[in-house]
């Protein structure tokens, strides 16, 4: 290292992962990531025309991620099967498919558990208290999925000592917190009225802190191909990382800008920023959340008329 320490990189790039142009093979050291929830009612209503244009999406991003990820590197996928106009879709089994078709080798999966009093959505389990009878049970989700994949083996003797003495892991709260089972009971960040993520569909940080200081070192990037509020950028800025992160929704800027804290002019002391627009930027947030607001108007309405005295 010279005998310096050397700035922190981020580069915010608004665009589709689809394409990664800026990236060259193999200089990325980790991806972390949450894609989009196909057209979950309450984040993504109607963003993609159909389930296999999803899949599609995401086949050309897995190749891209297999592309600019290094030897023996790690993407963490954290996704959930959706519930849409009554049809279940299989994202996670189907996810696990699209990235092992990539080239990754399936390493792992981390169930992600919520407490039970932060469900988003209405309690699916109600249904069989209204009707107490065989095959009215549909049960309420409290868990998600981090899926592990690798490309190719790693060699541990390619980090220099002091480097992977620098990113030594806490095995006292490895222990302590349980990171060493593949459940982990984590609180969500519920999009609420008055938060920075209001509307946007965020993961903890505590997540991502777990799966950056388990599969990266210091002073490596950690790349996001769906960015959204930031969070990933944000948490690899607190662990000595490099950050690189993608996100198609130009709208979400200055709540990336506020979430990593670009507002402190120590920020500027300490790391290089920069943003970069390309074509295929798009505008997605009022539209997704007048959408989003539009559904809400509509079940409250029907739910009216159902109780309404006939």
């Amino acid at each position: 290292m010279e005998g310096r320490e050397i700035m922190q990189q981020y580069r915010l790039i608004f665009g589709s992962a689809e394409r990664c142009p800026e990236l060259a093979d193999g200089t990325v050291h980790l991806v972390v990531s949450s894609p989009p929830y196909f057209n979950a009612p309450f984040d993504y209503p109607d963003l993609f025309p159909s389930y296999e244009a999803y899949l599609e999406m995401m086949r050309r991003v897995a190749r891209e991620l297999f592309r600019v990820l290094a030897e023996g590197r790690i993407a963490c996928i954290v996704c959930d099967d959706v519930l849409v106009k009554g049809i279940r879709y299989p994202i996670v089994a189907d996810l696990t498919r699209v990235f092992m078709e990539a080239g990754f080798r399936y390493r792992d999966r981390i169930v992600w558990l919520k407490p039970e009093g932060y469900i988003r959505i209405s309690r699916r389990s109600g249904v069989l208290l209204q009707h107490p009878y065989p095959l009215y049970f549909y049960p309420d989700n409290v868990q998600e999925s981090v899926l592990i994949f690798q490309k190719g083996r790693f060699d541990y003797g390619s980090v220099p000592k002091e480097v992977r003495e620098g990113s030594r892991i806490d095995t006292s709260e490895f222990q302590n917190s349980k990171w060493y089972l593949n459940v982990w009971q984590i609180t969500n960040v519920l999009p609420l009225q008055g938060r920075l993520e209001e509307g946007v569909a965020a993961f903890p940080e505590e997540l991502v802190r777990r799966l950056i200081l388990l599969f990266s070192h210091v002073g490596e990037i950690v790349l996001d191909p769906f960015l959204g509020s930031g969070t990933t950028m944000k948490v690899a800025r607190l662990l000595g990382r490099s950050c690189i992160g993608y996100e198609i929704d130009l709208e979400l800027l200055p709540i990336i800008q506020a979430k990593v804290g670009m507002a402190s002019a120590y920020f500027w002391d300490e790391a290089e920023f920069a943003v970069v627009v390309r074509d295929d930027a798009r505008h997605l947030r009022t539209w997704l959340s007048d959408q989003v607001k539009q559904r809400r108007s509509v079940a409250r309405n029907a739910k009216g008329k159902a109780n309404k005295p006939q």
